[in-house]
């Protein structure tokens, strides 16, 4: 870890200093260890750029959304309600985050509980800083790779973020090909609405089989995708059909970050 530096909030506020933005990890980004790897490189870019940011740290709870998609509305308001008093004293504007379910919380369900943000998923946030000339892709890393882009459910049809993504595929001189069912009409990969966390029920196919199917049709080396539950499902879709030595599953964060070689 010695190669990446995050300061908190507190330290910052300690120093009499305000970040750019506030990064909000998230608990796939925090716990799980695949979904650590993107939280790395996300790190990894906007150190190497030099953008001012800070994590919460410890005091970064679960923002609640899966308590809330599963029907606990109890649960999440207290999440919420805690998660806000954190933000706003201090002073928080600006968050951006690599996961669309909490970035969909954060955005659409915390402004009416006192909680108003300027919230951007790591793709627009990406996308912001290659517009402003802070972030700069060279080398041909990707050059002629075929990749296709899944949609995150609560980016694409959740938010409407659908060009911020494949603008970043785009800049890394890849081939985007696109899946049958992309954008708009975008298939979920099975792990949204809290479904993640329980196992699936009875039928003849699972989604993320059905999902990985229509990604490896496209006769992909790489499936990109914004979001760590995304990134499981695909990753164990992949799996299901024996590809991993052919097809790999990468955040646009871990993409970028190779791009630059970091």
């Amino acid at each position: 870890m010695s190669d990446i530096t995050v300061k908190t909030m507190a330290q910052y506020m300690a120093e009499g200093k305000q970040p750019e933005v506030l990064f909000w990890v998230g608990c796939a980004g925090s716990f799980d260890d695949r979904a650590k790897k993107i939280t790395r490189a996300f790190v990894k870019i906007l150190n190497n750029i030099g953008i001012e940011f800070a994590v919460l740290g410890t005091e970064e709870s679960c923002t609640g959304d899966p308590a809330k998609r599963a029907g606990n509305e109890f649960v999440f308001q207290m999440q919420a309600m805690m998660n806000i008093e954190v933000l706003n004293a201090y002073d928080v504007k600006k968050i951006v985050t690599t996961c669309p379910h909490c970035f969909n919380t954060l955005k659409n369900e915390y402004p009416s509980l006192g909680g108003d943000y300027e919230v951007l998923h790591h793709s627009q946030y990406l996308q912001q800083l290659i517009n402003q000339d802070k972030l700069k892709i060279e080398g041909e890393v990707f050059k002629g790779k075929r990749i296709t882009f899944h949609d995150p459910c609560y980016l694409g049809r959740g938010n409407d973020v659908y060009e911020a993504p494949r603008e970043l595929i785009e800049k890394l001189d890849a081939e985007l090909v696109e899946m049958k069912r992309c954008k708009t009409r975008g298939l979920c990969c099975g792990a949204g609405g809290a479904q993640m966390f329980k196992e699936p029920e009875k039928g003849n196919k699972d989604i993320n089989i059905e999902r990985t199917e229509e990604a490896l049709e496209k006769e992909p080396q790489i499936i990109a995708t914004g979001c760590p539950f995304c990134n499981t499902m695909m990753t164990d879709g992949v799996k299901h059909f024996e590809k991993e030595s052919t097809v790999v599953v990468k955040d646009l964060a871990e993409l970028i970050m190779e791009a630059k070689d970091l």
